[in-house]
């Protein structure tokens, strides 16, 4: 069931415009329908699809989630030091000294955080940072899961140069044999899957990315568990970490894999539209004030050029969402201080008046409000503020 946009206004009538909205109906639902997807794995919550640290209290006191993937080091020590989660994992490899010396200096923190590292050099620059003789790192082996169907052809993210089961076992023993080093886990993202929707465009385009992810799925299952398997022989794993909002089906199928990562599942953003096999409700929205009426068949939004990240295009600009039937204009597109949008329901839109939109990519929009209202029917029940609101800004 989704609100309309008279109960997301009667919710805020008392806030002013451009602000931000989490509809939690929406989130709880989705938060279920993850739980679901995963059939009996934990998920562990990716804090970079919501950043917002009440939101991620909230699903993590949820059954079915347990621990935090964070995307820097000192957003993963915030968290243990708040006391957020005991059980957080870091999803990228960090250069950041500061953070290291902040992660090391503190026993119930270095406890809680698991760093990545996908080469010896990662190793060098903890030493280098924290000097020879450091104390337990925890650390988290990255398996490149993306696909290679013949040689010179990559399908999916640039991430970890170790991509077989034999470059996974070389780095896990060095790993072992260097002082100051814990490996606890091993991960792999498989974005191709996980990232790109099946259902986003149009007939062939949709048979060859089904074709894509059913092929990838199968050849990922059987590398990543003889790479597993490998590890194993050299080291205890804590755990065994794959997955993402898109592939979690086919990721907790996986007998070798641990636990599924997932957080824009939660938010529903555009890009999450285009999957046959779920179907999120759009849960985070923002608002914008109609401030200019330049035509009868144009009305014209404050601000809102909220672009998001990756291959620049079409798929990464906001959404007009409610009132129903508005689309940008082609030219002009969402603005930095303005926003035109056309079609039948401009012709009603007065000044003053709310549109709103939803973004494309979850976790983004946090870092252009400080708040989030959440909204229920059409109360706000809180307002919580965003990392942005809190004071922080992660990269």
């Amino acid at each position: 069931m989704t609100t309309s946009a008279h109960g997301y206004d009667l919710a805020t009538k008392d806030l002013d415009p451009p602000l931000a909205i989490v509809d939690l109906d929406a989130f709880d639902a989705n938060a279920a329908d993850l739980v679901r997807r995963a059939a009996g794995k934990p998920i562990r919550v990716v804090s970079k699809s919501v950043r917002c640290r009440a939101l991620l209290e909230r699903v993590l006191a949820r059954d079915g989630f347990a621990g935090l993937m964070c995307y820097s080091l000192a957003e993963a020590v915030w968290h243990a030091e708040l006391g957020t989660s005991d059980d957080i994992v870091v999803a990228y490899p960090t250069a950041d000294h500061e953070a290291l010396r902040r992660l090391a200096a503190n026993d119930r923190t270095r406890a809680a955080v698991t760093i990545m590292v996908d080469s010896s050099a990662h190793l060098d620059l903890v030493d280098a940072a924290l000097g020879h003789g450091h104390p337990d790192i925890r650390v988290c082996l990255e398996l490149d899961a993306s696909w290679r169907p013949v040689p010179g052809v990559h399908v999916g993210t640039r991430r970890s140069p170790v991509f077989t089961p034999g470059q996974a076992v070389a780095l896990a023993r060095e790993i072992v044999a260097r002082q100051g080093f814990r490996l606890t886990g091993i991960m792999g993202y498989e974005g191709q899957i996980a990232g790109l929707g099946d259902a986003a465009g149009r007939g062939p385009r949709n048979r060859v990315i089904g074709w894509m992810h059913r092929r990838s799925a199968a050849e990922l299952a059987r590398r990543r568990s003889a790479a597993v398997r490998a590890v194993r022989q050299v080291t205890d794993l804590e755990f065994v970490n794959g997955g993402g909002t898109g592939s979690i089906e086919t990721t907790a199928a996986e007998e070798v894999v641990t636990e599924i990562a997932a957080g824009s599942g939660l938010l529903a953003p555009t890009l999450f539209d285009g999957y046959t096999n779920f179907h999120p409700r759009p849960a985070a929205l923002f608002a914008l004030p109609v401030v200019r009426r330049p035509s009868r068949t144009v009305a014209t939004l404050f601000s809102g050029g909220y672009i998001a990240s990756g291959p620049t295009g079409p798929s990464r600009v906001p959404s007009p969402y409610l009132p129903e039937g508005l689309r940008l204009l082609g030219f002009e597109g969402a603005g930095e201080v303005q926003t035109p949008v056309t079609g039948a329901a401009a012709r009603t839109l007065r000044l003053g008046d709310r549109v709103w939109l939803r973004h494309a990519k979850a976790g983004e929009l946090a870092e252009r409000f400080l708040a989030y209202h959440l909204v229920r029917g059409s109360e706000v029940e809180r307002t919580v503020p965003t990392y942005r609101g809190e004071g922080h800004n992660f990269g």
